[in-house]
């Protein structure tokens, strides 16, 4: 099933460096580049589809729609 992924070509992040939004860990480092992700997110017109997106696709990995793995579990009902 494939989906529709139109919402993406408003995205904020569309011209940047994909590997800002996929650190190597979420911890270090790595925390500053998730806080410079997360404030491009901010600013989108498309955040919520985005995460939305993250969540019905099972995104594990990066920053989506300004959260970070860990918030997005926080989110999905159980």
């Amino acid at each position: 099933m494939m989906m529709k992924l139109e919402w993406s070509r408003s995205a904020a992040c569309l011209d940047l460096d994909p590997e800002l939004f996929f650190p190597i860990s979420l911890q270090g480092p790595g925390q500053s580049q998730v806080e410079r992700a997360k404030a491009v997110c901010r600013s989108c017109p498309v955040r919520e589809p985005c995460l939305d997106y993250a969540i019905t696709s099972g995104q594990t990995h990066g920053v989506w729609g300004g959260t970070d793995p860990e918030q997005r579990r926080a989110l999905i009902p159980r």
